[in-house]
């Protein structure tokens, strides 16, 4: 049997990283609703990132990334590229050890989401809402400020981070069937994923993503690489691709790829909000609304599964339902 590569983290980093941010992030609980349950006749366990501070599961990577490389050296300013969430976490990560951020933004990133950035003290600078541009953008911040890049999730030390989430579920749900995460740039499912490897390896861990912006479910199929330029979907957090580090967790370890459609995505949000008052962003939803595709888990084998959801930082003027707004895609 050839041996496993190595892949961006492993138990023990994600333990180390644990230990490293747990003074700082919120354990965030696991929540049922029966009505859901009889939905999906299944058992369906949230974890709840929303309730993590900057109401994203982001914080977890983005912290730990900061505080491992400040103490390894003198780290004189952080950048990142994001639209939203990990923007917010790079930013209160670095607040709190009293370090400059720059945040470069898409134009399209959420007015919410920009708000809680410069909140946190941190300075944005703005880019087109292209991969190439917001990589292109950040380099010549970085290179301007003298910092170091925090990647939002094509880095091992946020993806150990990211990680941390499964600790927390398997430690509080040991006998679970399967989880369920959403996908873009794939740092929380590599994650995850590579936690319960080691802890839980009969417990697999499926992806859910939007049908307009696919890359993961493409690059799966092609079995290579395969990004994604300009995705126009109504779930922000996910309009990223896969990246080196994450993309050999993908290809590797996640069994299924289940593909969502942007109706899917509005509908399962709902059922969030109206049966569980709960406030989630799109990209939260995406998890719950793969439930229902047919494709998954025909047969019902899997009856405790865990759904992600992942942020809940939601612009309440755009909500895909609202009669004044329309569609927000």
């Amino acid at each position: 049997m050839r041996p496993s590569p190595p892949y961006a983290a492993d138990l023990s980093s994600i333990e180390a990283a644990y230990a490293r941010i747990q003074a700082h992030v919120h354990r965030t609980p696991i929540l049922r609703s029966s009505a859901v349950d009889q939905m999906f006749s299944r058992r369906i366990h949230f974890k709840c990132e929303i309730f993590q501070r900057v109401g994203a599961f982001k914080f977890r990577g983005a912290l730990n990334a900061i505080t491992k490389r400040m103490s390894e050296g003198s780290v004189s300013a952080v950048v990142t590229h994001s639209s939203g969430n990990h923007a917010q976490a790079v930013a209160l990560a670095a607040h709190i050890h009293g370090c400059p951020a720059h945040i470069v933004m898409p134009t399209n990133a959420p007015e919410i989401k920009k708000k809680a950035v410069r909140g946190y003290g941190a300075t944005i600078h703005p880019c087109p809402p292209t991969l190439a541009d917001r990589m292109r953008v950040a380099e010549q911040v970085r290179a301007s400020v003298d910092g170091i890049l925090v990647h939002p999730y094509d880095d091992p030390d946020v993806i150990a981070g990211q990680g941390t989430i499964g600790l927390e579920l398997f430690q509080d749900i040991p006998n679970l069937d399967a989880v369920m995460v959403p996908i873009g740039g794939g740092g929380m499912i590599s994650g995850i994923t590579l936690a319960l490897r080691e802890m839980a390896p009969t417990c697999p861990v499926f992806a859910a993503e939007p049908m307009n912006a696919d890359d993961a479910y493409r690059s799966k199929q092609a079995g290579r690489l395969i990004p994604i330029n300009a995705p126009r979907t109504i779930a922000d957090g996910l309009r990223t691709s896969l990246g080196h580090h994450t993309w050999p967790v993908v290809r590797d370890l996640v069994p299924t790829i289940i593909r969502v459609s942007e109706a899917e995505i509005v509908s399962a949000m709902r059922v969030i909000y109206e049966r569980m008052k709960l406030v989630i962003e799109p990209s939260a939803a995406v998890g719950l609304a793969a439930l229902g595709r047919p494709e998954f888990d025909p047969d019902g084998q899997y009856q405790d599964i865990a759904v992600i959801l992942c942020g809940g930082n939601v612009d309440l003027d755009r909500l895909p339902w609202s009669q004044t707004t329309g569609s927000s895609v």
